[in-house]
């Protein structure tokens, strides 16, 4: 019989990560929460998006990281009527709740 070794007993939790975004560009205004909400759901992502009153869009992506590098390239373009000039990634520490929701402006 054979056993894991301890290293890969946590490649569950190494293999996650958990960003703060900030969009900019015309991303207010072209259903970019709603294309946001439904790409991460399918990623199976956990985590929120809002605008900003300062004209950004403003998102927590929590997951594999596979799959957060996969929603951060999408966003690059977001849905087809948004311009994204740029991307502001902060990674952070600990996870989002489950699920993924749009909340209120801030």
């Amino acid at each position: 019989m054979t056993s894991m070794p301890d290293g890969d007993s946590q490649s569950s939790v190494t293999d996650r990560k958990t960003v703060h975004v900030r969009i900019k560009g015309r991303v207010q205004g072209v259903w970019f929460r709603a294309w946001t909400e439904k790409t991460a759901s399918k990623l199976g992502l956990d985590g929120w998006v809002r605008n900003r009153r300062d004209g950004d869009v403003e998102a927590v992506f929590s997951g594999p990281a596979d799959a957060v590098d996969r929603m951060l390239e999408a966003a690059k373009d977001g849905p087809p009527l948004a311009r994204v000039s740029a991307l502001d990634v902060r990674e952070t520490e600990g996870a989002a709740p489950a699920g993924f929701e749009t909340r209120p402006d801030a």
